[in-house]
């Protein structure tokens, strides 16, 4: 039982992270603010958060019956839609918010501007020409 208690909210969490900071660098509203918030996107903003949370409930719903039947011997799906819900789902929308919020609060780092793989642009300053006397 404690495998998934800490399993599930961890991996929600890894991947919450990932699309968190995703959402900043393409400088999305933070995950379910735009649901809310935006009338005029309200569709579009639903259709992603239903694609993206969809991914992360059928990775919970696979641990937690990985875990079922090495346990139990069997499934309980009550058991399971709960449980992927409260260990999994609501831990990646609180976490990528707070993420994207995060992520844009920092300062880029790095000279490439926080961008994997970006090419850091040389920054010129004054020009000193050497006299000759």
């Amino acid at each position: 039982m404690t495998f998934r208690l800490i399993m599930q909210p961890v991996v929600a969490v890894f991947l919450a992270i990932r699309a968190g900071l995703r959402d900043a660098r393409e400088g999305r509203p933070p995950f379910l603010w735009a649901v809310v918030s935006d009338p005029a996107r309200r569709r579009e903003s639903f259709r992603d958060v239903l694609g993206d949370l969809r991914n992360i409930f059928l990775v919970a719903i696979a641990l937690d019956a990985i875990y079922q039947v090495i346990v139990h011997s069997g499934i309980y799906t009550l058991e399971l839609l709960l449980t992927a819900t409260t260990l999994a789902v609501v831990p990646y929308a609180i976490a990528r918010g707070l993420v994207t919020r995060l992520a844009r609060r920092l300062p880029a780092a790095g000279p490439a501007g926080g961008r994997p793989g970006g090419q850091a642009t040389p920054v010129e300053g004054p020009r000193h020409e050497r006299q000759e006397g």
